[in-house]
């Protein structure tokens, strides 16, 4: 059973991104076909996880070449819990993408889209790095999403897109180039790069050169998991994308960097010789992406510092590389995919609804849409660890792991673990105040259109190709719409403020019919306010979709029964944990009852 079912979560999302783009001229059929190639993932994914729960770990060897010449796929309860969260977030996020291009004028005539062969492709390589047995495969893996990745981040072409889109690039190129340079020094050491066999061959090499190999795949991936100070790039880069993008780029791509450590961490390296550093490296993410996070009045750039900042836990426990520390992080990992893919669509239907991502500008989104106000509310408390969520049930399993090991730089870390929390609260106390709770009255106005383009700033800017789509008319330079307002002028006038909604609606429909949604890339989502009066304080009317806002529903009900689950989960993750320490059952699943070469 378990030699047909590991391959699928891979095989199925490729075949399902050649059989959309196949069928990339009908709409319907290609949203059809993505929905059920998921659901069937998630199905598998279960499945794998309970057969590796009550069997043990297992791998599979693709192309039955000898171990350990042969590609190895191994199911072990670590990445089969990852492939379930993984691809359940996945498929909330298209559930979403697709409401937000049913709304924004997607239909039967749409042309040849991208979208939703590339974000399957994506998955695939999520799934693929999940299951790789030896390093190259985990590269290959890595390279897949990454590279459906770049495609998804500059869709729609704007230039703030392509902007961050080349920043994103150059980063993820570099750290793949230091991972595959760091594969072929593995290699030339050790002569494999299968890693059950590397457990065994690593341990027999000088500590010099141990340690070498160990800081340069540890680099690698930290760039990948934005670990401080190697995580500059990633609050300029995910903003700028449309909402389902964002999202399933914060819930995931950051984690496959994160599952990358504990594997070379646990496996390749127990010895524990970089443990100090990443303890100090934890201690600095957190604190400095949160201070970071305080600091911004932008929704998305302020998630993204907070997604920075919870990376920490995750490196807090596995640095501290006891079982109870590894189960911590794992269960973090799982809370914290789905809490930050659920805060970027819940960013999303803000934007929608409120016309801007700047928290200054907005107010009374909890009198104008109490429903939005309950989805944002739910998952921001879970983020600050409010109990009886499971971020709280995460952070308490951290800081027991934390004090029960005893050292100072452990009580350290869990002063800065418990400050962090504080600041988080902080920070999305702050978004609920401002633009949920405040009187919309109480909002400053939008003195002109070119004001409300600077709120998006950029990480939000327009596309280019439709002239006055940035609140500027044709013809003007960025200089110019910089300047501020005439004295005593509250808006354009109305003719040129209809003609600029006109001109951002009409340029979100067809950006839809290239590509997939980008409503989101442009300011106010396409809204204006409306000119004139207390009007301009008050936060756009536009009702939210529905497959939308039921999408982002049920992403929240997931995030609460993860603390209905919690004991579960909690137990589960605690037997991945003594798997990995153990190593024997990683091991024993590569080559059976062999003799490791």
């Amino acid at each position: 059973m378990i030699d047909v079912l590991a391959p699928l979560p891979v095989l199925l999302p490729l075949l399902g991104a050649a059989a959309a783009l196949l069928v990339g001229a009908h709409a319907r059929l290609q949203r059809t076909v993505s929905i059920v190639v998921l659901t069937a993932v998630v199905a598998v994914s279960v499945a794998l996880l309970l057969i590796a729960d009550a069997n043990g770990a297992a791998a599979v060897n693709v192309g039955d070449w000898p171990v350990p010449v042969a590609i190895m796929l191994v199911v072990d309860r670590l990445s089969a819990l990852m492939l379930i969260v993984a691809s359940t977030v996945g498929l909330g996020v298209l559930v979403f993408a697709v409401g937000q291009g049913t709304a924004d004028g997607d239909d039967e005539n749409t042309p040849l889209s991208i979208f939703h062969p590339t974000f399957l492709v994506l998955i695939a390589g999520v799934s693929y790095a999940f299951l790789a047995g030896d390093l190259f495969n985990l590269y290959v893996g890595f390279e897949v999403l990454l590279t459906s990745s770049y495609v998804l981040l500059t869709m729609g072409g704007s230039a703030p897109r392509i902007r961050a889109g080349i920043t994103y690039v150059v980063v993820s190129l570099l750290s793949s180039l230091l991972f595959l340079a760091s594969i072929a020094l593995v290699y030339a050491a050790t002569g494999t790069v299968n890693l059950a066999q590397l457990a065994g061959r690593l341990g027999d090499l000088p500590d010099g050169t141990q340690l070498l190999l160990h800081s340069l795949l540890l680099i690698a991936f930290s760039i990948k998991a934005a670990v401080f100070p190697l995580s500059a790039w990633l609050p300029d880069s995910y903003p700028t994308a449309p909402a389902p993008v964002t999202a399933v780029f914060a819930g995931l791509l950051t984690k496959v960097g994160v599952y990358a450590i504990i594997r070379t961490q646990t496996l390749l390296f127990p010895d524990g010789a970089l443990d100090d550093v990443l303890m100090w490296a934890a201690l600095a993410t957190m604190v400095i992406g949160i201070l970071g996070a305080v600091a911004q009045s932008d929704i998305r750039r302020l998630l993204s510092f907070t997604l920075v900042s919870h990376i920490g836990y995750m490196v807090f426990g596995i640095a501290l590389a006891s079982t109870a520390g590894l189960a911590g992080a794992i269960f973090y990992v799982v809370h914290h995919i789905a809490i930050q893919t659920t805060l970027f669509l819940v960013a999303g239907l803000i934007e929608r609804r409120g016309g801007t991502m700047a928290v200054d500008r907005l107010g009374g989104l909890a009198t104008a849409s109490p429903l939005l106000a309950v989805l944002f509310f739910i998952p921001a408390m879970n983020l600050a660890g409010i109990p009886p969520f499971s971020g709280f049930i995460g952070k308490v399993g951290l800081l027991g792991a934390g004090i029960s090991d005893g050292g100072w730089l452990a009580y350290v870390l869990v002063g800065g673990a418990v400050v962090t929390s504080l600041l988080t609260l902080v920070a999305m106390s702050r978004v609920w105040t401002r633009a949920f709770w405040r009187p919309s009255a109480q909002a400053p106005a939008a003195d002109t259109a070119a004001a409300a383009a600077r709120d998006a700033g950029p990480d939000d800017g327009p596309d280019e190709e439709l002239p006055g789509a940035d609140g500027e008319p044709d013809g003007t330079d960025d200089e110019a719409a910089e300047e501020p307002a005439e004295e005593g002028r509250t808006d354009r006038p109305a003719g040129g403020a209809t003609s600029t909604l006109r001109a951002r609606q009409t340029g979100r429909r067809g950006a839809w019919a290239r590509h997939v949604a980008v409503a989101t890339a442009l300011p106010g989502g396409g809204e204006g306010r409306p000119s004139g009066g207390d009007d301009d304080r008050t936060p756009s009317v536009r009702p939210l979709p529905a497959v939308m806002t039921g999408a982002t529903a049920v992403m929240v009900a997931l995030t609460v029964g993860l603390t209905a689950i919690a004991g579960p989960l909690y137990g589960m993750t605690t037997r991945a944990a003594a798997d990995l320490r153990d190593r024997t059952p990683y091991i024993e699943a590569v080559y059976g009852e062999q003799d490791q070469p």
